[in-house]
């Protein structure tokens, strides 16, 4: 793949802020059903919703909004939407239990991330234009959905399902950048952003199912068919930037399909022969153990400084064949083959 230099905005929009690789679906709303928030809070308190600790008022410059606490989040939204507030709480408890069964060991935060969740697009983007300072420029070439920026997540409704799915795809960009030592390359990060785009529910419990996943699949589909494939050392060293710049949207489409087919590979493929070295590369990234150069260690480990596109190559490829194979190439056949067969039978 010929390399080139992106723009500034596609480094840090597409790895902060990467909803715009949502799936497209039905008209973004620009408002909610509209409960007044008083009422709306009294509503949620006496429903028993499923991991909400507590209702607060938030006051905020485009009116009455609520905080709804859970365990592990603090959701402050003017959403108000009482069905849809009603499944967040138990939503993003589910995600952060989800999260944590990619790791060996589960990490217990002592204080609660901040979701951001505004009712329309508008009211986003004046948010982001305060919050993300000199950033806010790039973060408004989002198209749609959402970023991770400071720790915390923002978003804004674009209908019930896309709005869980940008959520569930930022959190994890939250998760690690509040608990691993050290970032993640792109094609893990964005992998593993993928799997839990697409909540299920089974015997009352919220769960999410990567393999159920129709957008990615039908991406990845198509770029089986057209024969589209990124060679597997260049998605383990390429960034979303990058592949933005070529402008080419087969060329955005193989990354994000490949690198959520990537990560399956490594939890799936030949009854989980991977997996033991998936869990150990990501654990490495956990407590900041990967075998990296000292200057690799210090922009793996300084979230203020940028994940140049250098870094993400270097690194990207490193960890793989310290962890995985010492062969990408090698690799590439039964890793295709595995691409293949997930797509068979497609509806």
């Amino acid at each position: 793949m010929k390399r080139i230099i992106p723009l500034v905005w596609f480094v840090v929009g597409w790895q902060l802020g990467c909803a715009d690789s949502l799936p497209s679906g039905r008209k973004v709303r620009e408002s909610s059903p509209c409960s007044p928030p008083v009422a709306l809070a009294d509503y949620l308190r006496t429903q028993d919703v499923a991991g909400l600790q507590s209702v607060q008022m938030w006051p905020n410059r485009f009116g009455p909004g609520l905080c709804l606490n859970t365990r592990h989040y603090r959701i402050l939204t003017t959403v108000a939407d009482p069905f849809f507030l009603s499944k967040l709480p138990g939503f993003v408890e589910a995600a952060h239990r989800s999260y944590n069964k990619q790791l060996p060991v589960a990490v217990s935060p002592e204080t609660r991330s901040t979701l951001y969740l505004f009712a329309t697009r508008s009211q986003w983007e004046v948010f982001t234009r305060r919050f993300a300072g000199r950033q806010a420029s790039l973060f408004l070439k989002i198209q749609e959905g959402a970023y991770c920026l400071n720790g915390s997540c923002v978003v804004y409704d674009i209908g019930p399902e896309r709005t869980l799915a940008a959520i569930g795809h930022e959190g994890w960009h939250q998760f690690t950048s509040r608990h691993f030592k050290y970032r993640l390359p792109s094609w893990l990060d964005e992998g593993i952003a993928m799997q839990f785009e697409n909540p299920t529910t089974l015997d009352g419990q919220l769960s999410f199912d990567s393999c159920d996943n129709h957008y990615r699949l039908h991406s990845l589909e198509r770029v089986v068919k057209n024969r589209h494939h990124m060679p597997l050392v260049d998605l383990l060293t390429v960034s979303p930037g990058e592949v933005m710049a070529l402008d080419n949207d087969a060329s955005v489409t193989a990354f994000y399909s490949q690198s959520y087919a990537l990560v399956r590979f490594l939890q799936e493929a030949d009854n989980g022969r991977y997996l033991a070295r998936y869990r150990a590369m990501l654990d490495g990234g956990l407590l900041g153990t990967w075998p990296l150069s000292k200057k690799c260690r210090r922009i793996a480990a300084d979230r203020n400084r940028a994940r140049t596109v250098r870094w993400n190559s270097q690194v990207g490829k490193q960890i793989f064949t310290h962890y995985v194979h010492p062969d990408p190439q090698g690799l590439e056949a039964e890793y295709f083959d595995f691409c293949e067969r997930i797509v068979v039978g497609l509806q």
